[in-house]
């Protein structure tokens, strides 16, 4: 088992380079860190950067993982392949444009493009967000899985991922106290399904509740409450289709206690005060 501790990044291809950038910072709330070589990539935290649009095919997504030690690259890279996957270790200018020291890349068996990182780099100045949505990090992401079960499977057996509770077939799950930094949704695509940033309160979210409404962004699910995690959410339309979501409260799990509950797979299932979701892979 290869142990991974962290989501560190997201990667998207856009068509639209200036309408991405400007969908980030005026709407998000992400800091702008720097534009080269055809990208742009923005800060959410202290890390050098968690989100990073290039010019490109808009569903070309690479989720990035951080490992606690340059042996879990190999070890990982054996596990890998003894399961049927192709690995390759990033060239030295692949691991310029991602700022890591190191990283090995690979498709899962959804065809979902994950890159395992080495000494990523943080950042020595304060996180300066672009407008006051209260953003405190990011926080976790909803992955495509043509088959949810197989492909629990493999983040819990390959990697040292546990599963905290299930959304009808749709596994949410954990690498440390935070109750899920993954979440798999059943489709018949791969790729990101969602990207979500924390928050410090509810009126961070009623008040970009309200902003995007002004705006005209589609508002796509929320405000509402999960009773899976206890997070209060609202989740957003963005660039190329891709749904952004702002939550704050996620509960923490004990390792000790917990066990893993089913909930189904309909709007209560992800909200209990009621809302109901507008996004394919949250219906039944």
């Amino acid at each position: 088992m290869s142990d991974i501790t962290d989501v560190r990044y997201v990667r998207f291809g856009t068509r639209n380079l200036p309408a991405a950038i400007d969908f980030a910072t005026r709407i998000v709330g992400l800091e702008l860190v720097r534009q080269e070589h055809g990208s742009a990539y923005f800060r959410s935290d202290d890390r050098d950067h968690t989100l990073c649009y290039f010019e490109g095919d808009p569903g070309d997504h690479t989720l990035g993982f951080e490992v606690s030690d340059v042996s879990q690259l190999d070890c990982a890279a054996a596990e890998l392949e003894q399961d049927g996957l192709l690995v390759r270790f990033g060239t030295q200018d692949e691991c310029e444009q991602r700022y890591v020291h190191s990283f090995l890349t690979f498709h899962d068996h959804t065809g979902n493009k994950i890159e395992l990182v080495w000494r990523p780099h943080a950042s020595g100045r304060r996180y300066f967000p672009s407008r006051d949505a209260g953003i405190t990090g990011f926080s976790h992401v909803g992955l495509c899985s043509k088959d949810p079960a197989r492909d629990e499977q493999f983040w819990t057996k390959v990697f040292n991922a546990r599963v905290s509770d299930w959304i009808g077939p749709s596994a949410l799950l954990r690498l440390d106290a935070i109750h899920h930094r993954l979440a798999l949704f059943p489709t018949n695509r791969s790729g990101v399904q969602h990207i979500n940033h924390q928050v410090d309160s509810i009126d961070d979210i009623m008040r970009s509740w309200y902003f995007l409404q002004e705006q005209g962004v589609k508002v796509v699910f929320g405000p509402g409450r999960h009773p899976t995690s206890g997070a209060r959410f609202l989740y957003f339309e963005g660039p190329e289709g891709m749904v952004y979501e702002y939550s704050c409260g996620v509960s923490e799990v004990d390792e000790a206690t917990h066990r893993p509950r089913q909930f189904p797979l309909e709007p209560s299932g992800f909200c209990m005060w009621g809302s109901k979701p507008d996004i394919p892979e949250f219906k039944s």
